[in-house]
């Protein structure tokens, strides 16, 4: 399996990161937080689910593969780490949203996720938040304020386990980034997540 290992390699903590459902792991916002977790010292693990390493062999443009795959994709990722509580999982939004579905079971010391998509695009009635209510394993999710899969208003509704903490992404959209007409910057954003991560990983690790 091709990753993209960026820190160093005896950081006190490994975040391993997967993509969302459309982009690669190489995508400028994983670029981003995968390169800003590095400068601060964490190890930063990226790979690809088998339907998206095989777009970039040349292969047709698959759609993701089903549920019981990415799952199992994930925990051939964190077996293949090592110790399991030196190891946080997450990703950007489906990325994520699979690493919350194995986090408790894994054992591993922490969940980060991107963009969570609380329900599908368009379904607001279809949430994805069983699963959030009783997760024990702690928890950051980094979230657009009017992301249109579970912004500010949706998400302050929902009860959600205590182990969660949210970190808002002012006026971000699905992959945090503002609207011009907001005075934010995407940079901004963006190195605020990184800021956010950061704390949290030192948390766990006191």
């Amino acid at each position: 399996m091709d990753m993209i290992d960026q820190g160093p390699k005896d950081a006190p903590l490994t975040v391993a990161l997967a993509h969302g459902a459309g982009a690669a792991m190489d995508t400028p916002f994983m670029d981003t937080i995968a390169e800003g977790l590095a400068a601060d010292g964490w190890r930063a693990v990226r790979f690809e689910f088998p339907y998206m390493a095989q777009r970039r062999a040349g292969g047709s443009k698959r759609p993701p593969d089903r549920q019981p795959v990415l799952l199992d994709t994930w925990r051939a990722v964190i077996a293949g780490l090592g110790d399991p509580s030196r190891i946080v999982i997450g990703g950007k939004s489906m990325g994520g949203r699979m690493a919350s579905l194995i986090a408790d079971e894994a054992g591993v010391a922490g969940l980060v996720c991107l963009g969570y998509p609380f329900h599908p695009p368009g379904k607001p009635d279809r949430l994805r938040t069983a699963h959030l209510e009783t997760i024990e394993t702690p928890t950051l999710i980094c979230q657009g304020t009017r992301d249109t899969m579970g912004g500010r208003d949706l998400v302050a509704g929902l009860r959600l386990s205590p182990a969660i903490r949210l970190h808002w992404a002012e006026d971000g959209d699905h992959s945090l980034k503002p609207r011009k007409s907001s005075g934010r910057d995407n940079v901004v954003n963006l190195a605020e997540c990184v800021t956010a991560i950061t704390d949290f990983l030192r948390e766990l690790k006191m």
